[in-house]
């Protein structure tokens, strides 16, 4: 207890060097040296808490600065930083990289379909499955978030029938019921977080513990290797079609996984 006492002592003490700066202004000399002194103790602090529970101060900062750069990056953006997750398999089993769909109401209030562009009806139509009208029968638009921005959903591949059978382990793990289920449980999970933020009108950050709290359900599959950031993008940009139908109530989207977009056609 004595470190970590010692910790948020020296943490007031560097905050009271900051309103004494902040009140006094430029009069208030000799602020860096002492701001430098007590940071310099926090440090100590931290080191000795560190070395209590046989942590090294080097991976800790370096598993910092793998997460924050997974939820800010810098750097490159290109193809080769954001590799596909299927180009490996047969053309016949990879999600197309550019495809419009068809969503709208069928029974108004009730149910929604989903087709091709050429009609082509993909899956069964959805209702809200709840006591109010939410307009949860749209939702397989958030899908689209993942497909086109993380280039991952095995609910939209079981859907469009890519499932990649050629390797039946990667058919029965990244594209089975079970993987398709916890993609179900993550958009679930988020829209009780949306719906609170009015589905993230004007909203430009996702918030990090639930972007942690995906990473770690998908940290068995190949979307691990997406980022927070990532993950953050194809939210908001799912969401943004969401609030399209939810006004509409019929639009037809053009899902686009190299430009990692969501365009709406009409």
């Amino acid at each position: 207890m004595i470190p970590l006492l010692g910790l948020a002592g020296e943490t007031g003490t560097l905050l009271a060097e900051f309103k004494k700066k902040i009140r006094d202004k430029h009069s208030y000399e000799g602020f860096v040296e002492r701001a430098e002194e007590e940071l310099g103790d926090i440090l100590w602090y931290v080191s000795n808490i560190a070395t209590r529970l046989n942590l090294s101060m080097s991976t800790i900062a370096s598993r910092n600065l793998q997460k924050t750069n997974d939820r800010w990056p810098l750097g490159d953006e290109g193809d080769h930083a954001f590799p596909s997750l299927d180009d490996i398999y047969p053309k016949s089993e990879q999600l197309p990289k550019v495809i419009r769909i068809r969503v709208y109401e069928h029974e108004k209030g009730k149910r929604a379909k989903m087709e091709l562009e050429d009609g082509t009806p993909i899956g069964d139509p959805l209702s809200d499955n709840a006591y109010a009208d939410d307009g949860y029968r749209f939702h397989d638009v958030l899908h689209f978030g993942h497909y086109a921005v993380l280039g991952w959903s095995p609910v939209m591949r079981g859907l469009l029938k890519k499932k990649r059978k050629s390797d039946p382990t990667v058919d029965d793990v990244e594209d089975g019921a079970r993987a398709a289920i916890l993609e179900e449980l993550i958009v679930a999970y988020i829209y009780s977080n949306a719906k609170e933020r009015k589905y993230y009108d004007k909203v430009r950050n996702v918030d990090s513990e639930l972007l942690t709290t995906i990473k770690r359900l998908v940290s068995h599959l190949e979307v691990h290797k997406r980022r927070a950031k990532d993950w953050e993008e194809a939210i908001l940009k799912g969401y943004a079609a969401f609030r399209h139908l939810l006004k509409t109530k019929d639009a037809t989207f053009e899902l686009d996984m190299v430009k990692r977009k969501i365009t709406v056609i009409k």
